[in-house]
């Protein structure tokens, strides 16, 4: 559900003057007014994130963020508004601006400001809009960032980009997505990453959960809120079987629809076909199936050659963070019709009058047109804090300018922490079982290359 004025959908947030009941105007939402409502929001997601608030609850006395200047890029949701209302309480200041230009929920971003976030964020911003909102975050008068939370590495690029200065002051970068990490490692391999960095994405309990837990339930809710499609009998190429793919696998396959699968790494392929998927090249079913979606983090996966071939009424989306994996840009040219049918549903029409149905013009599907399942969010958000918390704290030394993962043992704790929810009860080691097994009975339990 969303909060909408009409009447106010025209006016541009970057040519409005809003102030929050306190008379601060240090933000830029889409209406401030809808602060109430997205306050609703937040409270009903934390009564699914009980572990991060029990977080947030036991860490508050001590204040483990205290002098903490986080800018942060994230999907503003009212999930993540629990996390960056978290990092607020641990005694952290945060600026806010968003990763995606279709995923932010207005009225959470009103009710964050209304609270005195500075965030600069809307839903449905333009490439320019974007920007801007990242550069209000990190270009301030006054105010200089020392941590950074990012969510696909155009925060992080854009600070080397313009004012590659800062980092003398950053003390650590929190990266949760594929696309940002990747990004990561390319500057680390280059000599460039002057800090250090977590990488979130390929901790346990961001791979093993958020990717194919929370995929595998809103891969669908995005689908249908858009399209209305019955899948059964469907037939659907799922290009990518790493754990958002094989999430998205699963459910499809649960509705009966007919699965294929596209795949680069002959690991992930075998998996694929022990799970009941045949792998083929997107070349070889392009022209027969009815759906076609993208979970890789790499670019151009489906290209202008592959749209063309593509049958009447084919749908296209992506569950990868960035955009880039459907090349919508070739979609672009005077000969093609593009026709908004819903919000977030556009038709490409060819001369022939083929239409192929894209969806969020290529972005994420489902934070850009549906909701995410609240708990396992909780995971990553935790995730998160705690990675936020290690590297501001981290006696200087411990971690050179490199990539790190998130230690194990600060793994199991986040995962400990969402237990009760399940009335889980974990078994002890006996002091003999430990020695035999060569672990400390507190854990870690998993070695670090889980």
């Amino acid at each position: 559900a969303s909060y909408t004025d009409s009447s106010d959908d025209e006016v541009s947030p970057r040519e409005k003057q809003q102030t929050n009941s306190k008379g601060s105007s240090n933000f830029c939402v889409k209406n401030i007014k809808q602060a109430e409502f997205g306050r609703r929001e937040i409270e009903i997601a934390e009564q699914d994130m009980s572990a991060l608030i029990s977080l947030r609850k036991r860490a508050q006395g001590e204040k483990p963020l205290a002098g903490a200047k986080i800018v942060g890029c994230t999907h503003i949701t009212a999930q993540t508004a629990v996390l960056i209302e978290t990092l607020c309480a641990l005694g952290a200041q945060c600026r806010w601006s968003a990763c995606n230009i279709y995923s932010t929920q207005n009225e959470v971003a009103a009710a964050l400001a209304e609270a005195g976030v500075a965030v600069f964020a809307w839903k449905g911003e333009s490439e320019d809009d974007f920007w801007w909102c990242i550069d209000r975050c990190v270009n301030v008068d006054g105010w200089q960032a020392n941590m950074i939370l990012d969510d696909g590495g155009d925060l992080t690029h854009w600070v080397y980009k313009k004012y590659p200065n800062i980092f003398k002051k950053i003390r650590g970068i929190v990266e949760e997505s594929v696309t940002g990490v990747h990004r990561l490692y390319q500057l680390s391999k280059a000599g460039k990453l002057c800090v250090p960095a977590m990488n979130v994405n390929d901790s346990v309990t961001k791979q093993k959960f958020d990717n194919l837990y929370c995929c595998r339930e809103s891969i669908l809710d995005g689908l249908k809120r858009t399209t209305d499609v019955m899948f059964g009998g469907k037939q659907v190429v799922v290009c990518g079987y790493g754990e958002v793919g094989k999430g998205c696998c699963a459910a499809l396959k649960a509705l009966g629809a007919i699965v294929y699968v596209t795949e680069i790494d002959p690991i992930c392929a075998l998996q694929a076909c022990m799970d009941g998927f045949r792998v083929v090249k997107l070349s070889e079913v392009i022209r027969q199936v009815d759906v076609v979606i993208t979970c890789t983090g790499n670019k151009n996966v489906v290209t202008r050659e592959h749209l063309d071939r593509m049958k009447n009424s084919c749908i296209v989306c992506n569950m990868g963070h960035s955009n880039t994996e459907i090349d919508v840009t070739s979609l672009r040219t005077p000969e093609l019709t593009w026709e908004r049918v819903r919000s977030q549903v556009d038709h490409v029409i060819w001369p022939d009058g083929k239409r192929v149905v894209l969806l969020a013009e290529g972005r994420l599907l489902n934070l850009s047109c549906s909701t995410v399942p609240t708990f396992v969010l909780s995971i990553t958000a935790t995730t998160q804090a705690l990675a936020l918390i290690e590297l501001y704290n981290a006696p200087e030394g411990r971690y050179k300018q490199d990539v790190y993962l998130l230690p194990k043992k600060m793994d199991e704790y986040v995962a400990s922490l969402h237990l009760p929810s399940f009335d889980a009860h974990l078994t002890e080691l006996t002091d003999d079982q430990a020695k035999y097994l060569g672990l400390n009975k507190n854990g870690p339990f998993k070695p670090n290359y889980y």
